[in-house]
């Protein structure tokens, strides 16, 4: 017998297997008992005890509060006039400029 054959003959018989179970597992859902499944949930009424507050907080302040300085926020007002642009700006040539290690820092001490 050829490989391909037994493999034909096992996957008929596999399929054939899992059928007939499959027939027996919806023949015993159809002949068993039948339960009402409501489908609503209404939620307990229960009243909350007294030491029971819900939050009252304002959620905006703890998000700036959890941020800290990492939210900062930088404009040209904070930047030292040191940096001069040489060449033509106005059509995108700034060439060659030094930006200091003491511009940068006093940028991130800022805030």
């Amino acid at each position: 017998m050829k490989s391909t054959d037994f493999k034909k003959l096992i996957k008929e018989a596999v399929r054939e297997a899992i059928q007939e179970e499959l027939k027996d597992i919806l023949l015993e859902a159809v002949k068993s008992p039948k339960q009402i499944v409501r489908e609503s949930y209404a939620p307990p009424t229960q009243t909350p005890s007294p030491s029971f507050t819900p939050p009252t907080m304002d959620f905006r302040s703890k998000y700036a509060e959890a941020l800290g300085e990492t939210a900062l926020s930088f404009t040209s007002q904070d930047a030292q006039p040191q940096f001069r642009p040489q060449g033509d700006p106005i059509n995108g040539n700034l060439g060659a400029g030094e930006l200091g290690m003491d511009q940068i820092m006093s940028l991130l001490n800022s805030k």
